[in-house]
């Protein structure tokens, strides 16, 4: 269904001139949270629409929630903008796009009207911009305050990591891991790697809840932020909520140098990064069995991408956070915490 009316987008876009027209952005289709997202445009002047929604169906976990602590609550990204919360960190060169409009439709739905911000996506930033992105994040996260509002996330990681369990039973299944896609692909030593951090998810989410904590937006990556010339603008802050001090982190660098400007021992920031490859767990055994299906789908499900790229680019990812991985189970002891399960 088109989840805009010409009234509702003249109302917010003014009396402009002109036609009102409406182009579909890319997003997860599956999400039971959004109804959609677009780019509408009345005369000369232009916005985006997120139509937040609790009716739609969705499939398994990505059906929306009214636990407001739930990390798929349906309207936690309405009250991030009402409270102000999406401009906490906007003194440190990160901020959300401006809210033009909340419009409480009579379906129940609610419309986000948002800012079109016109810079640099961070699918092309170069390297450089990503770290100075992290700096920023580093320095904000240290210093801006933790927040306690009841319909922000707590033990996110908990959640959207259980609720990924698709595939797990070929872990230790030898046909799986001799599918021409993983065996040609990912690198020698994955397997040992990833069924050990699979089987020690429990104590790899006990040390991100021990672990100082922040306020996070939990879904940093490179298609949620652009530049706007000055400050990274940050979107989809639908799973915002308490989180562990580099956490955000562990979810969106490589392995980069970035400065710490937090008032704790750098080490338990480090921890919080490492730790967090414990969110990827599930994608190991989501790629096993993926690996027979005939067409791979991009994010949006719109085109078909490389079988053999997609499973060399994520095994050699997957490679990288099970080094994370043993960084984390090394340095955790050293900060107090217990020793990691010994290894199977």
């Amino acid at each position: 269904m088109w989840k805009i009316t010409e009234s509702e987008a003249r109302e917010v876009l003014g009396r402009a001139t002109g036609p009102v027209s409406a182009t579909p952005l890319t997003h997860n289709p599956k999400n039971g949270v959004t109804a959609g997202v677009w780019t509408v445009t009345a005369g000369d002047r232009t916005a985006v629409l997120k139509v937040l929604t609790r009716s739609k169906d969705a499939i398994g976990r990505w059906a929306s929630s009214d636990d407001p602590r739930h990390w798929n609550y349906w309207l936690r990204e309405a009250n991030i903008y009402d409270s102000g919360l999406a401009r906490s960190w906007q003194p440190y060169g990160i901020r959300a796009p401006r809210l033009l409009a909340r419009v409480e439709r009579a379906d129940g739905d609610v419309a986000l009207w948002l800012e079109q911000v016109r810079g640099e996506p961070g699918t092309a930033w170069p390297l450089a911009r990503h770290i100075a992105h992290a700096r920023r994040l580093g320095a904000a996260q240290g210093a801006a305050p933790a927040s306690d509002e009841p319909w922000l996330t707590r033990r996110f990681l908990r959640q959207y990591v259980g609720s990924n369990t698709l595939g797990e039973d070929l872990l230790d299944d030898d046909a799986a891991w001799q599918q021409p896609l993983v065996r040609d692909h990912f690198p020698a030593g994955l397997r040992r790697d990833m069924v050990r951090l699979h089987h020690d998810r429990e104590w790899f989410l006990q040390i991100m809840e021990a672990l100082p904590r922040a306020l996070s937006h939990l879904d940093q990556w490179p298609a949620n932020v652009r530049s706007d010339g000055r400050d990274s603008v940050l979107f989809d802050w639908a799973f915002a909520g308490d989180g562990a001090l580099g956490e955000d982190l562990g979810n969106y660098l490589p392995d980069s140098v970035f400065d710490l400007f937090v008032p704790v021992d750098e080490r338990l920031v480090r921890l919080g990064v490492c730790a967090s490859a414990v969110k990827y767990d599930w994608l190991t055994a989501l790629m096993l069995a993926r690996a027979s299906e005939e067409q791979q789908l991009d994010y949006g499900g719109e085109r078909s991408v490389s079988a053999e790229l997609r499973y060399r680019e994520r095994g050699l990812t997957l490679a990288f956070l099970a080094g994370w991985a043993a960084e984390a189970r090394a340095l955790a002891p050293q900060l107090g915490f217990p020793e990691a399960p010994s290894g199977r």
